[in-house]
């Protein structure tokens, strides 16, 4: 596919022109289309860019003991640090070289870093003038990411310039931008697409809670993936993970089987029953609760799930059942 069939939608003849013509520009830049080679070939789909991005605004949110998980309820001084830990993260997940004057060298090319929370923020600083830039944004509302490349030049900076003599890129310009990703997946931030009543129901205030917050966790959201950053925001502990596993009967686990709830971890063995019962099936710490029921004749044709001897299906998180049965002891791990 040309890369202008990426690019901003037709409108005119005259839009048009100007995207063929910055197509052709991007594609003439021999630079720009090895380093876009390479960062496809280290991440086609973009999964490995996605969970970085994820990663670093559950850092910033630092649930563990603030119990945020909007970036609304960051301050200013936070927000701030967004793009260098942006930078830093992908630098560690990649392994890429630094860079002499950019953030980066990628294949011997010097590629600066640029993230902004906003499309079309980014502030280009007077060092990245002729150099590449890596320009990222991404939205958590949506659950949505954006990552391309484009070459810094006079042209295509707006005239006015903030007090460290940076620069926004013009809104005609952005026609410039070879996109790499666009609007691709990024992880959900579950207790922000939570409902409200329902996240008031996990997030119980006061302290000495964090089990029955991350009970009531896995006790109102069922078939959806949970990651860790998740439970650890809930928990508000350091062994926030003990608080899912099998041991003391208050634990989620044991505790929420004798409601027919079961929990699922990013373990293969657990992994097979989650397929089993038609998913989603957890990833690289991941868990997944499903209420559970012995299936009957009325369950012809629904995925079953095959447990201490008999069958199962999922139900609604409404229904009247008995306790679940144990799940498979953990068998080895697997990023799905």
């Amino acid at each position: 596919m040309k890369l202008g069939a990426s690019l901003l939608p037709f409108e005119d003849d005259v839009v048009a022109a100007r995207n063929i013509q910055a197509a052709a520009e991007i594609e003439a830049d021999s630079e720009l289309m090895i380093v876009r080679d390479r960062l496809l070939l280290l991440d086609p789909d973009g999964k490995r860019f996605g969970r970085v991005i994820r990663e670093t605004f559950d850092q910033l949110l630092s649930g563990e003991t603030t119990g945020r998980y909007a970036w609304e309820q960051l301050r200013q001084t936070e927000k701030t640090h967004a793009g260098s830990m942006v930078e830093i993260n992908l630098h560690r997940e990649f392994d890429f070289d630094d860079g002499s004057d950019m953030d980066y060298r990628i294949e011997d090319i010097e590629v600066d870093c640029k993230y902004s929370q906003d499309f079309g923020g980014w502030m280009i600083p007077p060092e990245a003038m002729g150099h590449l830039c890596l320009l990222l944004c991404a939205d958590d509302s949506t659950s949505t990411w954006s990552g391309g490349l484009i070459r810094i030049s006079e042209e295509i900076l707006n005239a006015g310039k903030n007090r460290d003599g940076k620069r926004s890129i013009k809104a005609a310009s952005r026609r410039n931008i070879c996109w790499l990703w666009r609007n691709s997946e990024l992880p959900e931030n579950l207790l922000l697409h939570l409902d409200a009543a329902t996240r008031e129901q996990i997030l119980l205030p006061g302290r000495n809670k964090g089990q029955k917050r991350v009970n009531q966790l896995f006790r109102l959201v069922h078939s959806r993936r949970i990651s860790r950053s998740v439970v650890r925001t809930v928990a508000q502990q350091y062994d926030y993970m003990a608080r899912v596993r099998e041991g003391d009967r208050g634990r989620a686990r044991p505790k929420l089987r004798e409601e027919g709830i079961i929990i699922l971890g990013d373990y293969l063995s657990h992994q097979a029953v989650a397929q089993a019962l038609g998913g989603p099936v957890p990833g690289a710490g991941e868990f997944v609760a499903f209420k559970i029921a012995p299936a009957g004749p009325q369950h012809a044709g629904l995925p079953q799930a095959e447990l201490d001897g008999r069958y199962w299906v999922v139900v609604e998180p409404s229904a009247q059942v008995g306790p679940a049965p144990r799940i498979p002891e953990p068998q080895g791990r697997k990023e799905a």
